[in-house]
């Protein structure tokens, strides 16, 4: 008996970190699958590694982070400004999100230029000057 326990130590040990590593690396995480309290920490994390610099379409925002919680949209003579909301906070627990639980991203033709205070300021000088 004391000899079957270390033939599977030995191979478990050695087995736990790879598995652990083909399990980060090839499983891709899934918002629309998410509870979410573990949609609301994917969207913080993300979100918060992004600045206005960062190269980043509209369509590949979607595709890592799902639909918005909340967006707006305006078309202003030739660009289209959208601001989308994601959910990264809640304030109460009574299932309906607001726009102070969420960080909005600002896209001009589908390009992201600004993210959250900044984003709703810029949407708002934006979409102000056609009116």
């Amino acid at each position: 008996m004391n000899k079957r326990i270390w033939w599977i130590l030995a191979l478990a040990i050695p087995l736990y970190p790879l598995l652990t590593w083909l399990v980060l690396t090839f499983y891709q995480d899934d918002p629309s699958k998410m509870i979410w309290n573990d949609r609301e920490a994917y969207n913080q994390k993300y979100i918060s590694q992004l600045n206005a610099q960062t190269e980043l379409t509209q369509p590949q925002l979607i595709e890592k982070l799902g639909g918005p919680d909340i967006t707006e949209a305006k078309k202003v003579g030739d660009d289209v400004y959208q601001l989308m909301y994601y959910r990264t906070k809640r304030d109460i627990s009574d299932g309906i999100t607001t726009r102070q639980e969420c960080t909005a991203l600002l896209f001009k033709n589908q390009k992201l230029i600004a993210l959250a205070e900044s984003a709703v300021s810029l949407y708002q000088q934006a979409t102000d000057t056609d009116a």
